[in-house]
Formats: C-alpha cells, sequence, structure tokens
C-alpha cells in the first residue's frame, strides 16, 4: 500500500513539469543527479524514477550521506570484513551489495569526502568495489540516483567535488522547483496535509478559511513543503481540538511552536501561541507577505470577514453588525473578496 505521505501532490506547471522529466528519463538505466532546495521532494522524485524503471520490482536502498562520518559512511556503503575495525565482530554487507539489481538514493552527496567519492566513481564506473578491511573486488549491479541541495559544479570548480564523478552522475539532472514559485500548490499540500491530520484525531476536517488560503499563498515559506506540512499539521490539530466545526483560520503562531510570552531571554516573541477566541484579529506579519503593503490590508480584511461570519455562525446580517457595517457595505466586502452570493436580509 502506498504510504500517502509520500504521494506527489501539485498542480503547478513547474512541479508538473519536474515530474513528466522524472518520467522521460526513468526508464533509462543511466545515473541521475536530483538538485533542490531542503524540503523540496528530492526523496519522492527519486522514487518517481525507481519505480517507473525496469528496476522497479528490485530494492530501493536510500543513504543520507551527512548523516554519517566519512569512515562509518565508508563501511555503511560498501561493508566491512570482520576484523576490520574495532567492533567489527562479523561480516557486514554494505548498501549497495543489498541494493543489487535496484536503485541506491544517495541524498546529500555533496557530503562525500575526496576518498569517498573516488570509491564511488569506481563503482559507477565499472560496478566494482571492496568492503572496509577486505582485498576481495566484488561487484554489484546498481543504478545510482544522487540528491542534493548545492551547486556541485561550483564545488568542483573549488576542488571539493571530483569532476569525473560528477560527470558520471549527471548522466541527467532534474532540478526541483521550490515552493515559493509553486503557485496553487501551497494551498493544496496544506489541505492534504491537515486531511491527513483530521484522519489520525478521527474527526472530518471542515477545510480553511479563505483568509487562511490566501495567507498560505502568500506566505514565502522558505523550508518548502517540509516546513509548510508541520505547519498545516500543527494547524489543523489545534483548530480540530478547540473548534472542530468551524473553517481553519490562519494562525502565525502555528508558523513557530516555539513562540510564547516565557520564550527565554534574548529570543522572546510578542505573540502568544493561545491567543483567546474573542481577541482582535491581528494583522499578517508585512514581512511575510509577497506584495507588500496591499497584499496585507487585503489578507487582514479577510481575516477580519472570516472571524465575523465565524462569531456570528455564518448570518451576515450579525456579521456586519460585528464590524459596524452596515449589510450592504459588508455585502461589499464580500463581493470584492470573491466570496459566494451572500444570504439576503434577515434570512
Amino acid at each position: 500500500m502506498q504510504d500517502r505521505s509520500k504521494q506527489l501532490v501539485g498542480e503547478s506547471p513547474p512541479w508538473l513539469s519536474a515530474q513528466e522529466h522524472a518520467s522521460r528519463v526513468a526508464p533509462l538505466d543511466r545515473s541521475v543527479l536530483v538538485i533542490g532546495e531542503r524540503g523540496t521532494g528530492k526523496e519522492l522524485i527519486g522514487e518517481r524514477l525507481h519505480f517507473l524503471s525496469k528496476r522497479w520490482e528490485g530494492p530501493f536502498v536510500k543513504v543520507n550521506c551527512a548523516a554519517l562520518s566519512e569512515t562509518l559512511l565508508d563501511s555503511e556503503l560498501f561493508g566491512h570484513e570482520r576484523g576490520a575495525f574495532t567492533g567489527a565482530t562479523e561480516l557486514r554487507r554494505g548498501r549497495f551489495e543489498l541494493a543489487d539489481g535496484g536503485t541506491i538514493f544517495l541524498d546529500e552527496i555533496a557530503t562525500a569526502g575526496e576518498a569517498l567519492q573516488e570509491k564511488l566513481l569506481r563503482v559507477v564506473e565499472y560496478g566494482e568495489f571492496q568492503r572496509v578491511g577486505g582485498s576481495k573486488v566484488l561487484t554489484t549491479n546498481v543504478r545510482i540516483i544522487a540528491a542534493t541541495n548545492a551547486d556541485l559544479p561550483a564545488l568542483a570548480e573549488a576542488g571539493r567535488f571530483r569532476w569525473d564523478l560528477l560527470d558520471r552522475l549527471s548522466f541527467d539532472v532534474i532540478t526541483l522547483p521550490p515552493l515559493r514559485v509553486r503557485h496553487g500548490d501551497k494551498s493544496l499540500l496544506a489541505d492534504f496535509f491537515a486531511r491527513r491530520m483530521a484522519v489520525e484525531l478521527a474527526q472530518d476536517f471542515p477545510g480553511f478559511a479563505p483568509s487562511a488560503i490566501e495567507a498560505i499563498e502568500a506566505h514565502d515559506w522558505p523550508g518548502n513543503v517540509r516546513e509548510l506540512r508541520n505547519f498545516a499539521e500543527r494547524l489543523a490539530h489545534r483548530a480540530l481540538i478547540t473548534a472542530p466545526n468551524d473553517p481553519v483560520q490562519f494562525d502565525p503562531a502555528a508558523l513557530d511552536p516555539f513562540a510564547s510570552p516565557w520564550r527565554p531571554a534574548g529570543r522572546a516573541k510578542k505573540e502568544s501561541i493561545d491567543r483567546p477566541q474573542n481577541a482582535p484579529v491581528e494583522p499578517p506579519d508585512l514581512w511575510t507577505v509577497a506584495g507588500g503593503f496591499p497584499e496585507a490590508v487585503r489578507l487582514y480584511e479577510l481575516r477580519l470577514i472570516d472571524a465575523a461570519l465565524a462569531r456570528a455562525q455564518g448570518h451576515q446580517g450579525r456579521a456586519a453588525d460585528t464590524l459596524s457595517l452596515t449589510y450592504h457595505q459588508f455585502r461589499g466586502l464580500l463581493k470584492k473578496h470573491g466570496y459566494a452570493k451572500p444570504e439576503k436580509p434577515g434570512a
């Protein structure tokens, strides 16, 4: 069964183009390099390359090269013989042996040291390697997919990455778009992750309020999909506990789980995580809104409308009173921001 957390969610042209690129190169039994900022979905594209290839029935083995020291990574990738070093009490097969007949995904390849790059080059060229502490030359039939958020040509120019290894790894290069340019995908992804959280809580998800959707689309999400996922799940969890039937409002506090008036000195935030339900609606943070002052004003109006409707349980006449507006002024705001056709007065 497919892991729903690993679905390729998105409809924006840059994201669909990257997926199409992966689909075209997947059947070719060549090394591929996946480039992208942290949290853009490099591992998901790696899986797509594997499962759309002729090796799809073989193993898909993942290794994070940045998670281990050079010595441990050498042993992890190529295995070691018994007695190769202190603590090596038995023979251990490495990831290249385990991936035989399939695909190995080398994440954060830019962190590999010079000696390890040389061993990787031999595997790429000849399919040959030796276990740590061993003398026997072993062979493996593996497709290599490498990923990084670094500029590998620049590292090669600086002498920190081998040009010959870079040439072998980059038969084709797939560069993933950051979330900030995937217009429309931000709210789509947020809804996907929020609904997944609702399933965990065995609740229905009422959806995001229009102002929340606007704010989600306006934010840059420097941490990309990973940051958005954490935010959407955190926000949905809080909203489903406190107001399970109301459309979920955007809460800037959910962007930072450390936000608290009691945060340790030097990093304290003025904003409290738990704002009282009837507290005034806070304006959006101008510094996080693409579009500057006009966009911030528009988002603030949307939040005020959503908050008034929620407080009036959807009754637009009472919502207008809440904002000290006439009904026709309130209708004008709804029309301005593209809300559904308002109810008739007294309805």
